[in-house]
């Protein structure tokens, strides 16, 4: 899948957000090694300092360890990494719902629809 960084917002953010998606769907497993600097930064066509930066992040918060002249890895803790996937479930479900009510949608309405949609029914 293609970086699609944008100039809006601190490209490390963006990285870290980008990764963060890569361990809670995933594509990196618990334990896992992570690509190295060089790898990512020249895959998101980014300088490896920004990717360095988001790693450095990624490392405070725990989700990503490093071992010395091995690299870095996924923590192996899935409970933090089940609990970040739900808080990351929460935002965007609080940001759907935000855009319903803006479009002028009550909460039966959006739940109908919801289940319209879940069903394959033509909504």
């Amino acid at each position: 899948m293609p970086w699609n960084l944008d100039t809006d917002r601190p490209i490390f953010v963006q990285i870290v957000e980008r990764i963060r998606m890569d361990i809670i769907s995933g594509k990196y497993e618990p334990g896992g090694k992570l690509p190295s600097v060089r790898e990512l930064a020249a895959e998101a066509a980014v300088n490896p300092n920004t990717m360095q930066r988001a790693f450095a992040e990624l490392e405070r918060t725990g989700l990503v360890y490093s071992r010395r002249t091995s690299g870095r890895f996924i923590t192996e803790d899935q409970k933090m990494i089940e609990t970040l996937k739900t808080e990351i479930a929460k935002e965007k479900i609080q940001l759907f719902l935000e855009s319903m009510q803006q479009l002028g949608y009550e909460k039966e309405e959006m739940m109908s629809l919801m289940q319209q949609f879940l069903e394959g029914e033509e909504v």
